[in-house]
């Protein structure tokens, strides 16, 4: 893996959220689910906070169904 570096992705429902929370924790990337800052766009309101390589995540995230709307480096 990458550079971690800490970063944002705006879910599209709390069930992706959690999902991906999960999935992530068991391949021991950290993150959390968190509300979404009111100036980061719009979704569900939940986005997930994650500490690891953005690119591995969204790999991660991709290959198991997991929706999500968008990153924020």
């Amino acid at each position: 893996m990458g550079d971690a570096m800490k970063f944002l992705i705006g879910m599209t429902s709390i069930t992706y959220a959690m999902r991906a929370q999960e999935l992530l924790t068991a391949k021991k990337i950290r993150c959390q689910v968190v509300s979404t800052p009111k100036n980061v766009g719009s979704g569900c309101g939940y986005s997930l906070s994650v500490s690891g390589d953005p690119n591995e995540v969204k790999r991660l995230l991709s290959e198991n169904g997991i929706k999500y709307k968008e990153v924020y480096l």
